[in-house]
Formats: C-alpha cells, sequence, structure tokens
C-alpha cells in the first residue's frame, strides 16, 4: 500500500477537532476507501492549552499557522481557521505556492479570492478543494463537479444557512416573533453573538457564489449577489404565508441565461408542496436543475462537528487517490465572466406586506401606487394590530415584472401613512 496522505490542521475548533476523531474513529475503513492511511502530522490553533477533547501529544505543534506551509512531511494543509483574509488567506497562498494540497471549508475566503486560489493551484498542478464550505455535509459541490458534469445547469437555488432556517421555522411552529427566537438561537449556539452574517443574508451569499461558479462555469462574482435576510420577517408574514400555501424561507437563487448571471438571496414565499417548504430546523438543502437529469435535490445538515468534518475527509480521500481536477470543475481559463443580470427584467409574483396607520384612505394610496407602476394584484388582506404599532396589509401580485414592484415601492417612499418598510418576498414558482 502507498505512503499515507500527510495532513497538517490549522485550526482545532469544533471542525477541527471533528476531522481528528472521524480520521481516528473511521481510520480503517477511510484506508481502504482511499488505498492508502491518512495522517494528521503537525496542527496550530491559537491556543496551545486549551483542551479539545482529543489527543495532540503525536502531533507536531506549530504557532505560526502560516508555517504549516512550509512544515517538513506535509503534503495537504486542511484551513479551518475562517476569515475571508487574515492568516487563512495568507495559509492559503503559502500553501499553494509551495505546491501542496489545500483543503478547505472557508467560504467566505472562497467568494472573495476563489478565483486566484483556483489559478495558484492550477499553476502548481495541486488540488484545491472546499466541499466542507457550502451545506457542511452535503455532498453538493461533489453532485455539480461529477454527478452533473455532463448536464447544462439551468438553476441552482436552496436554504443555505442552517441558522435562518431554524429561526424561521421555529417561529413558524411556535408563533413567536424573529427577536425572540433569534435570541433563543444564541442561547442554543445556532447563531454566533453577533449574528450579522447569518441573518443579513451575507452566510449564504458567500455559499450561493460558490455554488454557481461551479454549476455555470462562471468566475465566482459574490460582488454581484443581492442579499435580503431575515430582519424584517415578523410572525404574523408567516402566519399569513401559512394562510395562503406557503412556508417562509430565506432562499439564494442563481440563474445563468442569455441576459447575463442573476445571483440572489432573499425570504421568499414556498409553496407548501415544493420540497424546500419541508426542511426545517437547521438543515440546509440545495435544488439544481440539469436538461438531461432533471431536477437534483440535496438535503442534510449544513453545519456542526460531524457533518462538516466528514465533508472535509471526503476532499481529504478524493486527494489520497490523487482523483481530483480544477476547483471549480474546468479550468480557470474556461471560466466566463457572466455579466450581472438585471433583476428588474424578472417576472414573477411577491408577497408584499405593509404596517400602516389605521386610517381612511391607506389601503387607496397602496392601491393607487400599484396601479401607477403597473402591477397587477391579486389579493389585498388587511388584518389587525401588529406589534409594535400599526396594522398590516398583505398583498399577493399576478405573475409580473419585478422592475414595476420596485417603482411602486419607491412611489410609496416616505409615506406618513406607513409605519416603517415595507416587505417584499418573492413567491417561489
Amino acid at each position: 500500500m502507498s505512503e499515507p496522505l500527510r495532513v497538517a490542521l490549522a485550526g482545532l475548533g469544533t471542525v477541527g477537532g471533528g476531522v481528528i476523531k472521524l480520521l481516528e474513529a473511521n481510520r480503517a475503513l477511510i484506508e481502504r476507501r482511499a488505498g492508502r492511511g491518512i495522517e494528521v502530522v503537525a496542527v496550530s490553533a491559537r491556543d496551545r492549552t486549551k483542551d479539545r477533547g482529543v489527543d495532540l501529544s503525536r502531533f507536531a505543534w506549530v504557532d505560526d499557522t502560516t508555517a504549516l506551509a512550509t512544515q517538513e512531511g506535509v503534503d495537504v494543509v486542511v484551513e479551518l481557521v475562517g476569515g475571508s483574509d487574515g492568516p487563512a488567506l495568507t495559509l492559503a497562498r503559502a500553501t499553494l505556492g509551495n505546491r501542496r494540497g489545500f483543503v478547505t471549508a472557508n467560504k467566505a475566503m472562497l467568494a472573495h479570492h476563489g478565483l486566484e486560489l483556483a489559478s495558484a493551484a492550477e499553476a502548481a498542478g495541486v488540488p484545491l478543494k472546499f466541499e466542507a464550505a457550502v451545506a457542511g455535509g452535503v455532498p453538493v459541490i461533489k453532485g455539480l463537479r461529477e454527478g452533473a458534469a455532463a448536464n447544462e445547469i439551468a438553476r441552482v437555488y436552496g436554504i443555505l444557512n442552517g441558522t435562518c432556517n431554524f429561526i424561521l421555522s421555529t417561529m413558524e411552529s411556535e408563533g413567536r416573533d424573529f427577536a425572540e427566537v433569534l435570541a433563543e438561537a444564541q442561547a442554543l449556539g445556532f447563531a454566533e453573538s453577533d449574528p450579522t452574517f447569518d441573518i443579513d443574508g451575507i452566510d449564504a451569499a458567500h455559499k450561493l457564489s460558490i455554488l454557481a461558479s461551479v454549476a455555470f462555469g462562471t468566475r465566482p462574482a459574490f460582488a454581484d449577489v443581492a442579499a435580503l435576510g431575515i430582519r424584517q420577517v415578523i410572525a404574523a408574514d408567516i402566519a399569513e404565508a401559512a394562510a395562503l400555501g406557503y412556508k417562509v424561507r430565506l432562499v439564494g437563487v442563481a440563474e445563468a441565461g442569455p441576459y447575463g448571471l442573476f445571483q440572489r438571496v432573499h425570504p421568499h414565499l414556498v409553496p407548501i408542496d415544493h420540497p424546500l417548504a419541508h426542511v426545517t430546523g437547521s438543515l440546509n438543502a440545495v435544488v439544481a436543475e440539469g436538461n438531461f437529469v432533471g431536477r437534483l435535490f440535496f438535503q442534510g445538515p449544513g453545519a456542526g462537528e460531524g457533518p462538516t468534518a466528514s465533508a472535509v475527509v471526503a476532499d481529504l480521500i478524493d486527494i489520497a487517490r490523487g482523483e481530483y481536477g480544477p476547483a471549480y470543475a474546468m479550468p480557470v481559463a474556461a471560466l466566463i465572466d457572466g455579466a450581472r443580470a438585471d433583476s428588474g427584467e424578472r417576472r414573477g409574483r411577491a408577497y408584499l406586506r405593509f404596517t400602516v396607520e389605521d386610517k381612511v384612505g391607506v389601503l387607496a394610496e397602496i392601491a393607487a401606487a400599484m396601479r401607477d407602476a403597473g402591477v397587477s394584484i391579486e389579493s389585498l388582506i388587511q388584518r389587525g394590530a401588529v406589534s409594535g404599532g400599526g396594522v398590516l396589509v398583505a398583498i399577493v401580485t399576478h405573475e409580473g415584472p419585478e422592475r414595476s414592484v420596485a417603482q411602486a415601492l419607491e412611489k410609496l417612499r416616505g409615506s406618513p401613512s406607513l409605519v416603517g418598510a415595507p416587505l417584499w418576498m418573492h413567491i417561489l414558482e
């Protein structure tokens, strides 16, 4: 049997510890599947004294994380530090520059610097692997790169952030409001103390930009992802959606077409009979639509020690076998620039929620703004008072161009009849 694949591990948090545990627990099975052993030989983290629940005494400890790139006897570096820049990016550049394989779970770094790193890996003739960067343990990158490689992908979309999905599905099942459920998610460890990246859609946007590049053969374009999170969603929205036959989910959607590349992360109303409507808790799910394979559906845990470690080790097994190709499924030179598509020309139905003063003429004002912008109203519902003051008015539109809805909302901007900003949620067809 060949010599073992020797791994240096940067970052010993939840996932780093999980990688060590998984390699130990499934050692014999992994060796049989990889055709050789996979051994951690060096580690690096900020605190050498911290108890991580695993025996680190047999590994070389390296205080300077970047030094792992040149550590003697290392074939592959695994980066689990996180962050789009800083030590993670320095380590990535140094590792690939030293012609060593690189495995990462760092979606932020890939979203901002993925093209540079893919070019460096290609020039060095070494692997750059990142299955764990999107949807945790769900093998969606491998599914798109390999299983659906012969297909032209028309659209890829899904639930890409477990924190938001936990919050929305808990609000749905218990009828509670956003702030209360967010606090619970933080107490349970599902949300960070600063949850901005999650609840504002940034984390999902990072992942969507990676998925779009792999699916469509386009250069990563995170800056072109329109991201809106779930801060504005209230319990009344979820109840209204349920009455209409929908669930509220934060959905990332990417499409490539003749007018360019469209990428968006927004709250959506998802029909009750759609698979995404039944993805609850912290699960992730991705749908890809191929021209020959049809609809593919991937679902599973999007984070956590075991699932993310599973994805990291799957990448290591591929490298141990010598089975790897270009990072984004085709050589960097073959990736095309996907011009940002104009969302205004997209057609669809929308859910619009207004919180308004309880006075005569408000409904007429809203209806007039819709009429003047060319928005056709399918239904208009006025409910009672909501927490924070005002009454709720919900509108579902007929199918039409998004530009018209944007114009209607602009006409209402600053109206003294409105209490706070309206909420626009797209309806997933």
